[in-house]
Order: C-alpha cells, then structure tokens, then sequence
C-alpha cells in the first residue's frame, strides 16, 4: 500500500510540473509575440501620420507661397499702370505749359 500511494504521490508531482512549464513558457511567448506585433502596427500608423501631416504641411506652404506670388505680380503690375498714367499726366501737363506760353 506504501509503495501505491508513493508511486500515486511522485506521479502527481511530476504530472503537475510537466503541464506546467511548457503552457507557461507558450503563453507568454505568445502573449510577447502579439505585443510586438501590436507595437510595430502602431508604430506603422504612427509613421503614416506622420507622413500624412507632413504633405498637408508642404502642400499648404506651396499654396501659400503660389498666393505671395500672384499677390507680388499684381501690385507690380498695378504699379507699372499707375506709373504710366502718372507719366502721361505729367507728359500732357508739360504740353499744356508748352502751348499756353506760345
């Protein structure tokens, strides 16, 4: 009866060390495995923001400087009518003073 009871005792023992390294070990490698895996899915979507705050950034600064551009063109432009009607007024001026004096 003793050596039943021993053999019944050592078994438990074994049995309950051997089904409960390897569940453990599998479990947290798994469990390490999908926390990578969840790390590196996030640090993707991270870098594609990233990405995607940088375009809208340059697109708006492109625009921004497209409307300096147009802006410059057109008070150069506006400034060149007004300094031709400018000369023309000052022209038909000195021709008035030239044909009044005669």
């Amino acid at each position: 009866m003793r050596k039943i009871t021993a053999t019944l005792i050592a078994g438990l023992f074994a049995t309950s060390v051997f089904a409960q390294t390897p569940a453990t070990t599998t479990a947290s490698t798994a469990a390490q495995a999908e926390a990578a895996k969840d790390v590196a899915k996030a640090d993707a979507k991270h870098t594609k923001d990233v990405a995607k705050a940088d375009a809208k950034v340059e697109k708006a600064t492109a625009e921004a400087k497209a409307d300096v551009a147009e802006a410059k063109a057109d008070a150069a432009g506006k400034k060149a009518k007004a300094d031709a009607k400018h000369a023309e007024k000052k022209a038909e001026a000195k021709a008035d003073s030239v044909t009044s004096t005669r």
